[in-house]
């Protein structure tokens, strides 16, 4: 359902009722009457009363408090229906930058405000001087309660989160510049049809591997991307690579025999768009072969078509008038790279960007993982290798690693355990994750209690 209503057990605070909506993809509908498809774009306004002791928010550039009950919201950019969005619930706020404030229940506000403070802006500022400005006013997050079931909605204005990004040490915020990055792509030029999930996915994951690569450095960006390959190479063996949903264009309306008989929009939401998009806008930009020239396009790209939903044709169409040169190459036509290859083949890319920066990082997680792979333990070269300073994507990675060789021989595991209390006991929800995975695999029964503990988190 679109409107979540949570009991008080199901919040963080466990005191008060909550409730939100979540219009994508088709949602809204049972929300208010309106077109809800993202070819339609509208401004609204909005009036709520809630019960006293509670606060509503809204995906809106304006918001007005009239009294303690009633709540006065205006969107004045036009927006596609699913990004109308609503919370209300037992909620404060707290500034963390010259225009953002991170909202949450009361136990979780400070944890919150440290975590966030400073960090938005920055992601900000970079988006802005590779895409143009940030038309939206204000980019204020809500952490929405612990049975919230996504990782994250753009809600323009008004970002709602897991509490899971809460890792009390920033390892999760730049968790954050995805969604920053739909201010651009998604929220301002909107994909015309859910069928084309990838003009929104694909150049938001392009969007925020450039302002990631900016902040952080190619070869963690690298080494991101590298993580984002191999769900991608997951999914599709789970699903096959010809299955119809693995392809960037999708026909979503019914059409004549199996399996076109109507895909619910909601089942394009999968890798594919995200990465097999991804890989698409970066064979764009080897196309071109020059990266400020492909950040100007970008630039000229939002430019041309902001507020406005659109089709690939319409992406592409501008790509070969904004590079004529390319055009008279005839790039959308190269044997093996057409671009209806990419947009209605279903499978693996046809071109895949070069990651090899990233090698730097993952070439120790690797060689760490395998000593801890052997069935006789050499601690002077495990000891030699320190991982304090390793950020969360290398962390990740090596325990990816370690999980694929997982079953460990006896007592690596408990040995492993208390070398490292930095993955062990962190509560960094993607580690804690890949842990319990571990501990599951190797069954070690002295930590099934956080296990446990992992998933009543959540």
């Amino acid at each position: 359902p679109q409107v979540c209503w949570l009991t008080p057990e199901q919040t963080a605070g466990k005191q008060k009722p909550f409730m939100y909506t979540q219009g994508q993809a088709v949602l809204n509908r049972s929300f208010f009457p309106g077109f809800d498809t993202p070819s339609a774009k509208c401004t609204y306004s909005a009036t709520v009363e809630v019960p006293e002791g509670f606060t509503a928010v809204m995906s809106a550039t304006s918001w007005e408090k009239q009294n303690d009950t009633t709540f006065v919201f205006k969107m004045s950019q036009p927006i596609p229906s699913y990004l109308i969005a609503l919370a209300v619930g037992d909620i404060v706020s707290a500034e963390v930058g010259p225009r953002s404030r991170v909202w949450a229940e009361p136990c979780l506000i400070e944890a919150a405000k440290k975590e966030y403070d400073g960090v938005i802006e920055e992601f900000l500022v970079v988006g802005e001087k590779l895409f143009g400005p940030y038309v939206w006013g204000r980019y204020d997050i809500l952490f929405m309660p612990p049975s919230f079931p996504f990782g994250g909605m753009e809600n323009p204005c008004l970002t709602f989160v897991t509490p899971c990004l809460l890792a009390g040490d920033r390892s999760l915020v730049d968790v954050i510049i995805h969604e920053i990055s739909h201010s651009w792509f998604g929220n301002l030029v909107t994909n015309a049809t859910w069928g084309e999930f990838w003009l929104n996915e694909g150049f938001t994951m392009y969007a925020q591997r450039r302002i990631s690569t900016e902040v952080y450095g190619l070869a963690y960006t690298c080494l991101e991307a590298a993580t984002g390959r191999a769900l991608l190479r997951q999914h599709m063996d789970n699903t096959g690579e010809d299955h119809p949903l693995n392809k960037l264009r999708v026909v979503i309306e019914p059409g004549s025999g199996f399996p076109f008989l109507g895909v619910n929009p909601d089942d394009t939401y999968n890798e594919t768009p995200y990465e097999k998009g991804y890989c698409f806008v970066s064979y764009l930009a080897h196309l071109v072969g020059d990266q400020s020239k492909f950040d100007a396009f970008l630039q000229a790209y939002v430019n041309r078509f902001k507020f406005q939903s659109i089709t690939a044709d319409d992406t592409l169409g501008f790509f070969l008038e904004y590079f004529p040169d390319l055009k008279e190459k005839g790039v959308d036509s190269i044997p093996g790279f057409e671009f209806d290859r990419w947009l209605n083949t279903p499978g693996w890319p046809p071109y895949l960007p070069d990651l090899s920066p990233g090698e730097q990082l993952m070439k120790p997680a690797d060689e760490l993982a395998e000593l801890w792979a052997a069935d006789t333990l050499n601690m002077e070269a495990i000891e030699a290798v320190d991982i304090t300073a390793w950020r969360v994507y290398q962390l990740i990675y090596f325990l990816d690693q370690v999980l694929e060789k997982s079953p460990l021989p006896e007592g690596n595991m408990e040995r492993l355990s208390k070398m490292y209390p930095k993955i062990s006991k962190a509560q960094n929800a993607e580690l804690r994750l890949r842990w319990c995975q571990i501990i599951l695999k190797n069954n070690l029964e002295a930590e099934y209690s956080k296990v446990k503990n992992f998933l009543h988190s959540q």
